[in-house]
């Protein structure tokens, strides 16, 4: 099942991808996806970001290659950190480079959608609270990252955590290939069976240090292969199994207040 959120003249609402269609939903789909009677054409809808996290984690350095470009040691223990839910949009909206920066990498990444309150979880159990799977960009400047030392100005800033374009219920994640492609060469490749820590144990290590609500998002880090956007870039992540999310570059035209 492809669940998705969309926005047409009632405003933002779930719904269920049928072919060609949307079929409407009465609410989010936790704990029970309950459908409606309405049913509309994919193409009288605009699809947004397919969940709206109170918390997006993601995993740092869980592809040994990734960490090696990147000049990092494999971790024996997950590195997580923090991305604002403001940060988040959906598919066709744009990616803003803020000015300052002098290098915006995009990330391609599986992002596990929660579906069920977590806490203290077993890996045995993890899985069980799963709602789906779907692509997210983990986009950052590099050189605030380095700077810094820390992720949160690199990887914060609006418009710089892509999801979607659906959230992919019946899939195994455990080895899909993933691409990120920009202007239509492929920049990351790889495989998430080739991550570090798995999903399971992710949701279990998380879990422990906290609550895990529906609708939250843990994201399982890249694969190798970072290179730089530019204004005007067309940057997509493919996950298979899932499809693609694609996004349009451009520089954020600042203001004076």
């Amino acid at each position: 099942m492809r669940l998705v959120r969309f926005d047409d003249r009632f405003g933002p609402r779930w719904g269920r991808l049928d072919g060609d269609a949307v079929v409407a939903l009465d609410g989010p789909p936790w704990p029970l996806v309950m459908e409606t009677d309405e049913r509309l054409p994919l193409s009288s809808v605009r699809l947004l970001a397919p969940v709206t996290p109170s918390k997006i984690v993601a995993v740092a350095s869980n592809y040994p290659k990734h960490a090696a470009e990147m000049g990092k040691d494999v971790p024996t223990t997950p590195r997580i950190f923090f991305k604002p839910p403001s940060a988040v949009i959906g598919p066709g909206d744009p990616i803003t480079i803020p000015p300052g920066t002098t290098r915006v990498d995009p990330e391609g990444e599986l992002a596990v959608v929660i579906g069920r309150r977590m806490h203290r979880v077993t890996p045995a159990e993890a899985l069980e609270g799963v709602l789906g799977y779907t692509a997210l960009n983990d986009v950052t400047c590099r050189d605030f990252q380095k700077a810094d030392g820390l992720f949160a100005r690199a990887k914060g800033f609006d418009t710089f955590c892509p999801i979607g374009p659906w959230i992919e219920t019946d899939l195994d994640p455990h080895d899909l290939g993933l691409r990120t492609i920009v202007n239509g060469e492929v920049r990351g490749d790889g495989r998430t069976s080739l991550m570090v820590f798995g999903i399971a144990d992710l949701l279990a290590f998380v879990a422990d240090v906290m609550t895990l609500e529906p609708g939250d998002v843990l994201s399982t880090g890249t694969p190798p292969g970072v290179a730089p956007l530019a204004d005007g870039d067309h940057v997509s992540v493919w996950i298979e199994g899932i499809g693609t999310l694609e996004n349009p570059v451009v520089d954020r035209e600042d203001r004076a207040p």
